[in-house]
This record gives C-alpha cells, structure tokens and sequence, in this order.
C-alpha cells in the first residue's frame, strides 16, 4: 500500500456512495482507480506519471472527469470529513497566495535587513577613468 492509498476505513465509508452504472464493459476495481486518482492528486504529477499499479491513466483519468461533471467527489469528500467527525482537514491551495520571492529563499538562511543609518551607504556612481587635471583643457 502506497502512502496516497486508500485506507480500509475511508474505503468502508466511501464504497457505497461510489456510482454503480454498468456500461457494458466490465468495470475495472473502483478502489485501484481511486488510489491512482489520489495518487496523481497529491503528488502533483501529471496524469501520464500515473504508476502502472493503477490501471491504464486514461480510466483514472475519464472517471476523474466523469465524476467531477456529476458531482461525486463533493459526497465523497463530505462522507469522509463526516466519517472522521471534523478531525480531518482539507485545505484549498488555490486560496493560499504567498509573496513572488517566497519560493526562493532557501532553508536555514535567515536575512537580516539592517535599517542603521551608520550601515546603509548611499550608492557610488563608477569612477571616471579621466583624471581632474586632464579635464581642463591645460596639461
């Protein structure tokens, strides 16, 4: 089991809300597509990523969409942040904006900005090549 998988206990409270429309073809194991849904989800790579544990990337991919059209994952995810009685929290990363140069410090690094007036000198333009006397005229 890979750390983005199901647990048994979010697959018991999941299961029975999971749409049970044959089509013909026989459907490939609903909690083997989940975990590749969560998989490319939470890691954040592209669907084409996709291990080949979970089944071929365009079922998980077709069900990620089809379902996302008739909203089953807004019950699903209701089921299970009821099932856990609110001790489980999701967080919408497209609300969270952090500052365009917070992405480049790097870690242990800590910047000081010094504001003493003795510190800060003011900006020196570049020395001319020319010497004073040879502006003159007179050599």
């Amino acid at each position: 089991m890979s750390r983005y998988d199901l647990t048994d206990f979010e697959w018991r409270v999941i299961e029975p809300l999971l749409p049970n429309k044959p089509r013909g073809v026989a459907r490939v194991d609903d909690r083997r597509v989940l975990n590749g849904i969560f998989w490319v989800l939470r890691s954040g790579a592209p669907w084409r990523d996709l291990p080949e544990r979970y089944g071929p990337r365009t079922t998980c991919y077709n069900r990620f969409s089809r379902w996302r059209k008739a909203g089953v994952w807004d019950r699903l995810m209701d089921a299970i942040t009821a099932a856990y009685d609110g001790d489980i929290q999701m967080i919408d990363s497209t609300s969270i904006r952090a500052h365009q140069q917070a992405a480049t410090a790097k870690r242990g690094i800590w910047i000081t900005a010094s504001v003493a007036p003795e510190v800060v000198s003011r900006p020196r333009s570049t020395q001319s090549s020319m010497r004073k006397g040879s502006r003159s005229g007179s050599v």
